[in-house]
């Protein structure tokens, strides 16, 4: 009987690490598109019409969502520096939601809502073993043993 509980925690715990490695790339490829669809935008950086909604103005803007939704989404991908990597993607969301949207109706906003929740999740969960985060801090503890 045990054995039978231990594994079923380890199908448990292949079966979460298998979803945050599903949800990671498939929520990230989504999300880089539209980054890589603003990275369009900066070949005429002088008619470029994208919101300022921190006062910097709108080249340094859209440079930032373009290295949020494009590099961030990339390393989240591979699970390089996850939790990290997920704060310039949630302050993006928050920011296209609040901002962005804000006067619009709910289903303007749905998207990033849900950009939004999968990227806290990601915040608190990490990437999961199938990363090179994890790869990492196994490394780092086995030399210190």
């Amino acid at each position: 009987m045990a054995s039978y509980g231990s594994s079923s925690t380890a199908n448990s715990t292949i079966l979460y690490d298998t979803a945050l490695l599903l949800v990671r790339i498939t929520v990230s490829c989504l999300i880089m598109t539209h980054g890589l669809q603003k990275l369009t935008m900066l070949l005429a950086p002088d008619t470029v019409q994208f919101p300022d909604p921190i006062g910097i103005g709108v080249v340094p803007s859209l440079i930032l969502a373009i290295f949020a939704e494009v590099v961030c989404s990339f390393l989240i991908i591979i699970g390089v520096a996850t939790r990290l990597s997920c704060i310039p993607l949630i302050v993006t969301m928050f920011m296209a939601i609040f901002y962005v949207h804000a006067p619009d109706p709910l289903e303007a906003k749905e998207l990033p809502v849900l950009y939004l929740l999968v990227f806290v999740v990601f915040f608190v969960t990490g990437a999961g073993k199938f990363s090179v985060d994890f790869l990492i801090r196994k490394n780092k503890k086995s030399v210190n043993y």
